[in-house]
């Protein structure tokens, strides 16, 4: 685990020494400061476990450093040290949120036992809101489908989060889940009460993700102004979530072995090494095996990171679990949108069913977040599915409304051939006003407008009347 750091507030550099000799002694990481200006800086920067606050200052006063370093940190678990402290003092102090009060000369043994229960009060409170926030996830995040593939992926996921150190590697296409699972690895195991950290290695520049990955030093380059914790350490006790791990380059490889085989590392410009204790999960949407045979990945770090592997299948492999992911984001989005759908007819159910979904399950979840805005009935229709869902082959078409007076084309004309004729005619009816054919045919004009393209239909002119003509109030 990585030390605890306090902060010493002392005006007094004789009394800050000896202070800071007795916490180093007892393993932790110390930071001063002389007066109040100083301690807010300080404590804004580096955002110490606990502090160590004089009542008299030169410039201000404890109570009003506590005050300031309150606004920063609500969570501070602040003691106040003095020879001159009333009961006044005390009462305001504990207004604030003062942990303890401790009086000057200090008594060592009564200040490692005010600093031990500060410091586990305070662990205590970041305990209770990450299990608040797991809930969170956790109800958002449900594992859905009822299929062979992910009834064993998540029957995977269990039995690796019941060992609550393995590290994982999770593949599959982009969209099909790995984020989630990643989670429910994560609270899942007997890490859960720690911090799940995630981290996009393709979405940091290159020069900076050693510094995200591990942190810096005060004064390790131009711009590190203050000490900052890097991933890692911020996941200390719980998990690390590493996605698109393909994108490290492979220095940076190097670097990340060091830190997954020891779970030891060096912030950018320092000396001395950390210790932390995490699980590492890692996930791509590439072959890392292909990678490592093209030299672009190191085969230390990939079998470092693969003891165990969860692969995730595409959509289009376990179309039985749609209906399911479907009934879960209608749920989910019913009450993100305050809204009341009832549920999904049966002919958008099967155009749903129908489509391929490159973008797997996140593809599915936009598609249905779009249609619950923009639906004004209680159930779902493909009106307002995503153009290329609609341009699965299909039958008669709820909410394609027969037009008056409708010339057919001739007898063992295909379904395409009709719906062009109907679009045709359609637009000739509403004088090639696009808005105005929408209506009749009863259609979104963005799905108008693809079925113009799709016949050759959408000239420079339509554009035109599209560009000038206001969007209809449905």
């Amino acid at each position: 685990m990585s030390r605890e750091t306090i902060l010493i507030v002392d005006d007094e550099p004789l009394q800050r020494w000896a202070v800071k000799k007795q916490l180093t002694a007892w393993g932790y990481d110390v930071v001063e400061a002389g007066d109040g200006h100083s301690a807010v800086e300080i404590y804004s920067a580096q955002m110490p476990d606990l502090a160590l606050l004089d009542l008299k200052l030169p410039d201000q006063t404890g109570l009003d450093v506590l005050r300031q370093i309150k606004a920063v940190d609500p969570g501070v678990v602040a003691i106040m040290m003095t020879a001159h402290g009333t009961l006044e003092h005390a009462v305001a102090a504990f207004r604030i949120g003062l942990f303890d009060f401790l009086s000057k000369p200090l008594d060592f043994d009564a200040l490692r036992v005010a600093i031990r229960y500060g410091l586990e009060t305070r662990r205590l409170r970041a305990e209770v809101h990450r299990w608040r926030d797991s809930d969170r996830r956790t109800t958002g995040d449900a594992i859905v489908g009822h299929s062979q593939a992910i009834v064993e992926a998540a029957a995977l996921m269990r039995k690796v989060a019941a060992s609550g150190a393995t590290n994982v590697l999770v593949t599959g296409e982009s969209g099909t889940g790995k984020d989630l699972f990643a989670k429910a690895i994560h609270y899942a195991s007997p890490r859960s009460a720690g911090p799940f950290i995630a981290v996009n290695c393709a979405a940091i520049p290159e020069t900076l993700l050693e510094s995200e990955l591990f942190g810096h030093e005060k004064g390790a380059f131009t711009d590190a102004r203050a000490l900052k914790k890097g991933v890692f350490e911020l996941a200390d006790g719980g998990t690390l979530y590493l996605d698109e791990i393909s994108e490290l380059k492979l220095n940076l490889q190097a670097k990340l072995l060091r830190a997954v085989e020891t779970f030891t590392f060096r912030r950018v410009g320092g000396t001395r090494d950390v210790s932390v204790d995490l699980r590492v999960i890692a996930a791509t949407n590439r072959d890392l095996e292909q990678a490592v045979r093209d030299g672009h990945f190191r085969e230390d770090l990939f079998y470092r990171l693969r003891v165990i592997e969860l692969t995730l299948p595409p959509l289009r492999q376990h179309r039985e679990d749609i209906r399911d992911l479907i009934d879960h984001f209608v749920r989910e989005f019913n009450v993100k949108l305050r809204k009341a759908v009832a549920g999904v007819t049966p002919e958008a159910v099967r155009l749903l069913s129908e489509y391929s979904w490159p973008g797997n399950v996140r593809e599915l979840k936009n598609a249905i977040e779009r249609a619950m805005i923009l639906e004004e009935g209680d159930r779902l229709t493909p009106t307002y599915l995503p153009v290329p869902i609609e341009s699965i082959p299909h039958g008669p078409r709820e909410g394609l409304r027969p037009l008056p007076g409708l010339k057919l084309p001739p007898e063992g004309a295909s379904l395409e051939a009709v719906e062009e004729e109907i679009v045709r005619q359609a637009m000739s009816l509403a004088g090639g006003n696009q808005s105005g054919a929408a209506r009749l045919l009863d259609i979104s004009r963005d799905t108008l407008r693809y079925k113009l393209k799709k016949f050759g239909m959408m000239s420079a002119q339509t554009d035109d009347d599209e560009a000038r003509e206001p969007s209809p109030a449905r």
